[in-house]
Order: structure tokens, then C-alpha cells, then sequence
């Protein structure tokens, strides 16, 4: 198969899978999503869609957050995991929301990461499920899977992002961002991997990793 080839199959196949592709963080709008985005960090969505509820009860607008405390924003996200410096976040970010762009999510790569403790995995996940701006997040699974796929070396999140910007056209991103992350948690995971299930690596995948994996199973 050449490069395309395996890039054809890839779509094709998530296409086949995923029809209709599910958000995985609970939101309403860019500000909701915008604070789950921020809330997952080193955390599991699962666990970030029985928190956010919580939070967006009291507050689910920068001007409702900002009436909270950041210890009482803290003490209610706390199961999420590294609460200290995401409740500044989410205190901090919607003080600027509202002083600067009228309490509005702003639309752009700069205007987001101008934000505390946002970064650009997660202003590109809100351009592009928010604003359906074309956006490529890499999250851990699609930096595994375009390894596993030949796709990128591997070295970082910021190769990967630009191979898949590179490969994928630009008008399937933001399906494909999403169909990969499914893709990777249903038939592909970093840990009880079984590459009969996983019809896409067992395809195309590259070699070293095909030879590895079967190498550990003997």
C-alpha cells in the first residue's frame, strides 16, 4: 500500500464505524466546553462528565464563575485531579472572558492560549467542536495511533499534529480527530491491546510495531 493508499483506508474505515461520531466531554456551548476541555487534562472524560454538572449548577457562565471562589471552584472539581491549577484557570480565564471579549469564548489559536492554563491541544478541540473552525487536537490516542500507523516518528505531539494536518484533508479534520480518539479507546488502547481487534494496525500498521507486538506475544 502506498502512503495515500493507507490514508484512504483509514478514512474509509472510521467512516465505517463511527457514522455519527459522539462529543466525548458533556457541554452546551463554547464556555461549558471550553472548562471540560480544561477540567481533562491528565484526567479521564468519564470522570470529567460527572463533575462538570456539578460546577455548571452553580456556574456556567464566566459571570456566574466568577462569584465563586477559586477554593470553592477547587473543592468541587477536586476527583478531576490537579485541582489547584485548574480551579485558578477556570477563575482566571472568566475574569478575561468578561474584561476582554464581552464574556464571549474568543474564536482564534492566540486569543485562547492567551488564556490561563489554556493550551493548544486545548484551544484546537475548542475551535473545532465549539466553532467548527478546522482544528487537528492530538490527544495520547491519535499520538499513539498515527505511530502505530506509520503516520509520524513519534517524538511529540507537535509532529504529530502537523503529519496528520499533513495527510489528512482539511475538511475531515475535525471528524477524524474525534473518530481516531474512539478508534483508539474501542480497538487500539496503550494497554490490553489485541491487534485482531484493531482491523486498522493490523493493515497498514508499521512494521516494528506489528513485529513487536507479535514478539511479546510467544
Amino acid at each position: 500500500m502506498t502512503k495515500q493508499e493507507k490514508v484512504d483506508f483509514v478514512i474509509k474505515t472510521l467512516k465505517e464505524l463511527y457514522p455519527t461520531i459522539p462529543v466525548p466531554l458533556d457541554h452546551k456551548d463554547p464556555y461549558t466546553l471550553l472548562i471540560a476541555v480544561l477540567m481533562s487534562a491528565q484526567s479521564t472524560d468519564v470522570r470529567v462528565n460527572k463533575i462538570t454538572p456539578l460546577l455548571f449548577a452553580k456556574a456556567d457562565n464566566p459571570y456566574d464563575m466568577i462569584k465563586l471562589s477559586i477554593e470553592e471552584i477547587r473543592e468541587i472539581i477536586k476527583p478531576v485531579g490537579l485541582s489547584p491549577m485548574k480551579s485558578k484557570g477556570i477563575h482566571g480565564l472568566s475574569h478575561i472572558l468578561i474584561d476582554k471579549h464581552h464574556g464571549k469564548v474568543p474564536k482564534t489559536y492566540k486569543e485562547l492560549e492567551e488564556l490561563p492554563a489554556v493550551g493548544h491541544k486545548t484551544a484546537a478541540v475548542v475551535l473545532s467542536q465549539a466553532f467548527g473552525i478546522p482544528a487537528f487536537p492530538v490527544d495520547t490516542h491519535i499520538h499513539r495511533l498515527m505511530y502505530r500507523w506509520g503516520f509520524t516518528n513519534g517524538k511529540n505531539v507537535v509532529q504529530t499534529e502537523k503529519d496528520a494536518k499533513r495527510l489528512f484533508p482539511k475538511e475531515l479534520w475535525n471528524d477524524l480527530h474525534l473518530q481516531i480518539i474512539w478508534y483508539g479507546r474501542d480497538y487500539s488502547p496503550a494497554r490490553g491491546w489485541d491487534l485482531d481487534k484493531d482491523i486498522i494496525t493490523k493493515t497498514i500498521g508499521r512494521k516494528t510495531v506489528l513485529n513487536d507486538y507479535w514478539a511479546k506475544k510467544k
